[in-house]
C-alpha cells in the first residue's frame, strides 16, 4: 500500500512539472503565421484589456485602445517584444501580483505569441482601421466548402456530407483524429434521445439491431420524427425562451390556463410551421385576417408574463413592469440581443438608443391590467381578468353537433304528431257533430 502511495506521489510530481513546462512553453510560443491585426490583436486587447484601461476607465492612467495611447504609455516597444512591458506583464508566473490580465485565467498561449509577433513586426497599428463591429451585426455570408481531407490517418476524406468537411478541418487544424462510428446499439439509443427525449423500448432496439442499414436508419428517423413526442421535447426549448409556466409567479404564484400555447407550440413543431409563419402568429396572429382560433392562441408567447399580486404592490406599476418584460423577451428571442441598458440610456456597445427602446414599448403598451386587486389581502378578491378567449373542443363540439341533430329530429317528430293530432281531433269532432245531429231526440218527462 505504501508503495502504491509513493509510486502515486512521484507521477504526480512529474506529471505537475511537464504540465507547468508545456504551459510555458506554449505561452512563449511564436506563431509563424502572419498576425491579422484586427483578429490577433486588437479583438484580444479589446476582451482582455479595455475593461480597466480602455475609453471608459483607465486604471493607473494606462490606455490600451490607440496607437496615440498606446505609444504614450511605453508599455510597447515596437521591434523589441522582450523589452515591452505589456508582453512581461503577459508572460508573468501564474498568481503573481503583476500578472496581467488581473481578473480571469491569463492569456492562452496563441493570443500572446500573436502579440509577440505583433511587437516584433514594429506593433503597427494601421492608420485606415475602424473597430469591426460586432459579429452579431455583420450580415452572415455563406463560406466556401473546405476540400476532403488528404492526409495519412483517420482523418483521410473522412466525412459523409459538406457539414463534416468543415468538421475535418478543424479537426485537422487541432490536431485530433475522429472518433470511429458508433455501433448501432448506440446509435439507436442517441437518435431516440436526440429526437425524442425517450430510449427505445427493447423491441425497438431488437427490430434496428437485425436489420441496422443506412435505409433503416432513414426510417427510423423518419418514424421518430412523426411522433407526436418530437413536438413535446422540441416545443420545451422554445417555452423557456417564452418563459412559460402554469403559474403567475412571484409570492402568490396563483395557478393561470395558459396551457392552450403550451400545445399550440407542440403542434406547430410537429407540423414543421415555417419560422416566418411561427413568428407572425406568435406576435400578431390576433391582427391577421379573419384569424383562426389556433393563430389567437399563438399570441399566448405574450401573455406568459409573470403576474404580481403581491400586497403592497402597485398596478399600474405591474403592468408597466410587464410591458419592459414584453420588450426585453421579444430582443432577447428574436433580435438575439438584451436590450434592458437602453431602457436607462443609450445603450454603450449594442445599437439601440433609449428611443428605439421605448418606440417598441409603445407597441405594447396598451394592455390591460392582468388582475383586478379589490383586496390584495384577500384571496377571494382578486380577480385575475387578463385578455382571454373561449376554446373550442372538437370532440365536444363533434357530440354538441350531434346533440343538437337529434334534438331537431325530436323536435321535428314532436311537430308532426302535433300536427297529425290536431287533425285526428278535427276527423273526431266532424264526426261526433255528424252524430249527434243525426241521433234521435229524446224527451224527458217530469213526475211531479
Amino acid at each position: 500500500m505504501n508503495a502504491k502511495l509513493h509510486f502515486l506521489a512521484v507521477m504526480s510530481f512529474v506529471l505537475l512539472n511537464v504540465t507547468e513546462v508545456t504551459e510555458a512553453d506554449e505561452r512563449t510560443a511564436v506563431s509563424s503565421a502572419d498576425v491579422d491585426f484586427s483578429r490577433d490583436v486588437f479583438s484580444v486587447l479589446r476582451r482582455s484589456c479595455f475593461e480597466c484601461h480602455g475609453p471608459e476607465k483607465q486604471e493607473g492612467e494606462l490606455r490600451l485602445d490607440s496607437a496615440a495611447a498606446i505609444a504614450e504609455s511605453g508599455t510597447i516597444e515596437p521591434g523589441r517584444p522582450d523589452e515591452s512591458e505589456l508582453l512581461r506583464r503577459l508572460l508573468l508566473p501564474r498568481g503573481h501580483e503583476e500578472l496581467m490580465p488581473a481578473v480571469g485565467d491569463p492569456l492562452p498561449g496563441k493570443e500572446v505569441a500573436a502579440l509577440r509577433r505583433w511587437i516584433q513586426n514594429g506593433a503597427l497599428w494601421p492608420a485606415d482601421f475602424e473597430v469591426p463591429p460586432h459579429w452579431a451585426y455583420v450580415a452572415p455570408s455563406l463560406p466556401d466548402v473546405p476540400e476532403p481531407v488528404k492526409t495519412a490517418g483517420a482523418l483521410n476524406g473522412w466525412g459523409r456530407n459538406e457539414v463534416d468537411r468543415f468538421v475535418a478541418q478543424r479537426l485537422q487544424e487541432e490536431g485530433l483524429h475522429p472518433s470511429p462510428d458508433a455501433d448501432p446499439e448506440t446509435m439507436i439509443r442517441r437518435v431516440f434521445f436526440d429526437t425524442i427525449g425517450l430510449p427505445p423500448t427493447l423491441a425497438e432496439v431488437d427490430r434496428y439491431l437485425q436489420d441496422p442499414s443506412d435505409a433503416a436508419y432513414e426510417r427510423v428517423v423518419d418514424d421518430l420524427l412523426s411522433r407526436p413526442q418530437f413536438g413535446e421535447k422540441w416545443a420545451r426549448h422554445w417555452l423557456d425562451l417564452a418563459r412559460y409556466a402554469d403559474s403567475h409567479g412571484f409570492q402568490r404564484d396563483d395557478l393561470r390556463d395558459v396551457w392552450a400555447y403550451r400545445d399550440w407550440v407542440i403542434r406547430a413543431m410537429n407540423q414543421d410551421m415555417p419560422f416566418d409563419r411561427f413568428t407572425i402568429e406568435q406576435l400578431a396572429g390576433d391582427l391577421l385576417p379573419d384569424a383562426t382560433e389556433e393563430q389567437r392562441i399563438a399570441t399566448g408567447f405574450h401573455r406568459c408574463t409573470p403576474t404580481n399580486v403581491e400586497a403592497g404592490s402597485i398596478p399600474e406599476e405591474t403592468r408597466v413592469e410587464q410591458v419592459l418584460d414584453r420588450v426585453n423577451t421579444t430582443g432577447a428571442v428574436w433580435l438575439g440581443t438584451t436590450m434592458e441598458c437602453a431602457q436607462c440610456h443609450d445603450h454603450k456597445y449594442d445599437p439601440f438608443t433609449r428611443q428605439d427602446y421605448y418606440r417598441l414599448l409603445a407597441y405594447f403598451n396598451h394592455t390591460e391590467l392582468e388582475a383586478d386587486r379589490k383586496d390584495p389581502k384577500q384571496p377571494s378578491s382578486i380577480a385575475f381578468q387578463g385578455p382571454s378567449m373561449p376554446l373550442s373542443n372538437p370532440e365536444r363540439e363533434a357530440q354538441r353537433a350531434e346533440l343538437t341533430a337529434k334534438a331537431q329530429q325530436i323536435e321535428t317528430q314532436i311537430a308532426q304528431h302535433r300536427q297529425q293530432l290536431d287533425k285526428d281531433l278535427d276527423t273526431w269532432a266532424t264526426e261526433l257533430a255528424r252524430r249527434l245531429k243525426s241521433a234521435p231526440v229524446t224527451q224527458t218527462m217530469a213526475v211531479r
